[in-house]
């Protein structure tokens, strides 16, 4: 049997062990200098003033919803077509997730369904760079000014993808990546927001301890004094973590480049084979390639991914629609709220993408992909 090709994982070499190994070796496992080292390197990379890393990206998400002030009675609109972190950060806050549909094209949501769905109690958006493709940033900014509202970029999927030239996270309110394994970059777990609001990243850095700040000190207070002013997390990234983060950052340019070649060979390769739709990028992006993912039109969608894994070829599907979870069913959210995603949602598959491919690797993936569906 042949081995098994996974759909994304990590790319390590051993400068990023030693790097980790040499923290293990520092005084600092945590809240020591590498995190800073590592905010400063993505926010040096993206362009912007601040980054505040955290122990995942879903604590990220987390974090952001409580910059914006996301609360009871307020309402987020995001895509239905992503991971459940992108709806349960807003329900963390106690806010109502308003799931807008998608573009059939390109998969991210669609802003007219934005506008379709703003309401008095919209507070913010958070669209997502669904499989690294960038959203269409700019329109939905404009909807935002209009009506006051928040952007919270999910880019966990986006890093190193651009947008009219710009890189993703120079335009949203705030802007989330993820460092987990199947990510562009890893830190093994890990999260970051990224902004340019010195309002956001106070309450960032407040949020992800406890809700601690320190105290300028004072003759009738001590140095090791502070205060908790809000009830915030352990959400804490450590420096063992910002040490492989930072040495991956390096990488991460090249790792891009070799997602958009494989990305390149499945498109040649798959172009015009009866049943198969192929992702569409939109004009002017370049996307980050997290995921590579077609659509079968007439074959079984579930047949094709079975006997694709029986071959040891890890397709998978991303994702099934949020509000078809149960816990967002016995909220009241019923199938068929967006018919576009659904459909969709029925023929999508994705098809493994990560820097450790080999030739050999993307050749059997394409050559038993046309065998299945025939």
């Amino acid at each position: 049997m042949s081995e098994f090709i996974s759909y994304g994982r990590q790319s390590l070499d051993e400068e990023d062990i030693q790097a980790v190994v040499d923290t293990l070796r520092s005084p600092y496992l945590t809240q020591g200098p590498k995190i800073k080292e590592f905010e400063q390197a993505i926010a040096d990379y993206i362009g912007v003033k601040y980054a505040v890393a955290f122990s995942n990206g879903t604590a990220a998400l987390h974090g952001a919803c409580y910059a914006a002030g996301i609360g009871e009675g307020d309402e987020v609109i995001t895509s239905p077509i992503t991971f459940a972190a992108s709806a349960n950060c807003v329900r963390y806050m106690g806010g109502t997730v308003v799931f807008a549909d998608i573009d059939a094209e390109n998969y991210n949501i669609d802003p007219a369904q934005i506008r379709a769905n703003l309401t008095a109690k919209t507070k913010a958006i958070i669209p997502v760079d669904f499989t690294g493709q960038p959203v269409e940033i700019d329109e939905i900014m404009a909807i935002a000014k209009e009506h006051n509202l928040v952007v919270i970029e999910d880019g966990a999927h986006s890093l190193g993808a651009t947008y009219k030239g710009r890189k993703v996270g120079t335009t949203a309110d705030m802007t989330m990546f993820s460092f987990h394994p199947v990510k562009p970059v890893t830190t093994a777990e890990g999260g970051i927001i990224v902004t340019n609001n010195v309002a956001y990243y106070k309450k960032l850095l407040q949020f992800r301890s406890h809700g601690i700040e320190q105290v300028p000190y004072s003759q009738d207070k001590g140095g090791w004094y502070y205060e908790m002013t809000d009830l915030g997390y352990n959400y804490r990234m450590t420096d063992l973590q910002a040490a492989l983060g930072i040495s991956q950052m390096k990488k991460l340019d090249t790792f891009i480049e070799q997602r958009r070649k494989i990305a390149k060979i499945y498109t040649k390769a798959l172009q015009g084979v009866e049943g198969i739709i192929l992702p569409k990028q939109l004009e002017q992006t370049e996307s980050g390639w997290h995921l590579y993912m077609i659509q079968l039109e007439n074959a079984d969608r579930k047949q094709v991914f079975d006997t694709m894994r029986a071959a040891n070829i890890g397709v998978h599907v991303h994702y099934i629609p949020v509000y078809w979870h149960p816990y967002y069913q016995q909220l009241g959210y019923e199938k068929g709220l967006c018919p576009v995603a659904e459909a969709w949602y029925e023929k999508a598959l994705t098809l493994p993408v990560h820097p450790g491919l080999t030739n050999t690797d993307i050749t059997r993936v394409i050559q038993t992909l046309k065998e299945k569906i025939r």
